[in-house]
């Protein structure tokens, strides 16, 4: 027999309010980690909408598959997503063993440092107009970004109680949606004049301040780590390297989260690769950039108002059980809407539905569970979910979309359906899977 979700005690609203201070920062961190990334995100989306291979990828690599008579600009998302998937698989092991050997405090602030450098290297690609550049800032930025949110929430879960995460997690969620509409906002409003250079510019500006962040934050994870036992934040959390995928085969929450995961990227993948196919009827870069830039705005002002006014309410008052099944049951009949009338504006409502579903209510969820798990679960097994399913994920379903493309979107539509319910259904096994890890 399982339990609901416990009811918040005065206790718990007081030590919350003691670590007010915190939520300020954490506020502050998120913005400024997503107001660089979505500055990034539409360029990188506008690189993977093109048909015109020989501003993505390198000219030898283009002329390659030319002379054996296959045109690369129709496999764009799909060799890009190939090449993200096999980076995160070469990255995992490295993440890894990093967790492994050094303290949160010392491998945070460089996972941060990286990014800011390898910007300051696309800059200096992008300003020279270097062949290839396209690809490899696409797979960069899909590759990096997930190791930097997931290093995120695995940072706030260090920080923050369980019964504080219900409180708070909407609210900085709120400082990442703010951070997500600024982005694309800067980008829609100047990229036209100051070209992609500027832009990576200002971006590696706001990664920078993340760095800033995280060592204001460290007394508030040192407390709360001293509190919790086990590994300290300034002590190795030790074990192996591929830990994380272990855990996920014995663990039935795990498993249940990486199949949430695994069926989310799947339904995501097909809307994705719907989207570029209308895309790619726009034929100027900086009008494509500026077409995701649109999608990206409506996105995060819906997440917005749900962030502020009902997940905070949602996840004090039921925990996470309607943040993780609604957005699936919304995902499903719109995807079975769309099987009957695939129409383009449609798609567009489908996509920001579910978008918004993921960030507003299913994410914040899902975050809030790892604050009830052991350092290594938080660090190591959320990772290997957070980037090695993920991008698995996203690998299998942009050949299945390829595949079932040509078929009609009504198609692709059915098959999303199915995968769809899926997601349902592994949202349900986390939901009950979470209810003993309280009564434990």
């Amino acid at each position: 027999m399982t339990q609901g979700p416990q009811r918040l005690s005065w206790t718990d609203l007081k030590q919350a309010l003691a670590d007010v201070p915190a939520l300020a920062l954490s506020f502050g961190y998120f913005f400024c980690l997503l107001c660089g990334y979505f500055m990034l995100r539409s360029i990188r989306d506008a690189f993977g909408a093109t048909d015109d291979a020989a501003t993505v990828f390198p000219t030898a690599m283009v002329t390659f598959f030319a002379d054996r008579g296959i045109a690369l600009g129709e496999l764009t998302l799909q060799v890009l997503f190939t090449g993200t998937f096999l980076s995160m698989l070469v990255l995992q092991p490295f993440y890894g063993a990093l967790v492994s050997r050094y303290p949160r405090r010392a491998f945070l602030p460089f996972v941060y440092g990286l990014l800011v450098a390898a910007l300051g290297v696309f800059w200096v690609m992008f300003a020279n107009e270097v062949s290839g550049r396209g690809a490899a800032f696409f797979i960069f930025l899909a590759v990096v970004n997930l190791f930097a949110v997931t290093v995120f929430w695995s940072f706030m879960s260090d920080i923050y109680t369980s019964a504080q995460s219900r409180l708070f997690y909407g609210f900085i969620g709120v400082g990442g949606t703010l951070g997500a509409l600024a982005g694309p906002a800067i980008t829609k409003l100047i990229v036209k004049d100051v070209g992609v250079e500027t832009i990576m510019l200002i971006s590696t500006g706001f990664m920078g301040l993340c760095l800033v962040f995280v060592l204001a934050l460290a007394p508030w994870a040192r407390k709360r780590e001293a509190e919790r036992g086990g590994p300290r934040f300034d002590q190795a959390i030790g074990g192996r390297f591929l830990e994380g995928a272990r855990i996920i085969a014995r663990d039935p929450l795990m498993r249940g989260m990486a199949l949430v995961m695994f069926f989310g990227v799947a339904v995501g993948t097909l809307l994705y690769n719907e989207q570029a196919a209308i895309a790619r009827q726009i034929a100027d870069d900086n009008a494509r950039t500026a077409f995701f830039a649109t999608i990206d705005l409506w996105i995060n002002g819906l997440t917005l108002l749900i962030q502020l006014f009902i997940t905070p309410f949602l996840l004090a008052r039921f925990g996470v059980a309607p943040l993780l099944l609604v957005p699936g049951i919304a995902i499903t009949l719109g995807f079975a809407v769309l099987a009957g009338n695939p129409l383009p504006m449609l798609l567009m409502v489908v996509q920001i539905a579910t978008r918004t579903g993921e960030f507003a209510l299913a994410k914040p969820a899902r975050e809030t569970i790892y604050t009830r798990v052991d350092a290594e679960t938080r660090y190591k097994a959320k990772a290997f979910i957070d980037t090695a399913i993920y991008r698995g994920g996203d690998f299998t379903f942009v050949w299945v979309h390829k595949a079932i493309a040509s078929f009609g979107s009504a198609v692709v539509f059915m098959v999303g359906t199915g995968m769809a319910l899926a997601l349902v259904a592994s949202a349900w096994t986390v939901v009950r899977a979470q209810r003993a890890l309280a009564r434990g």
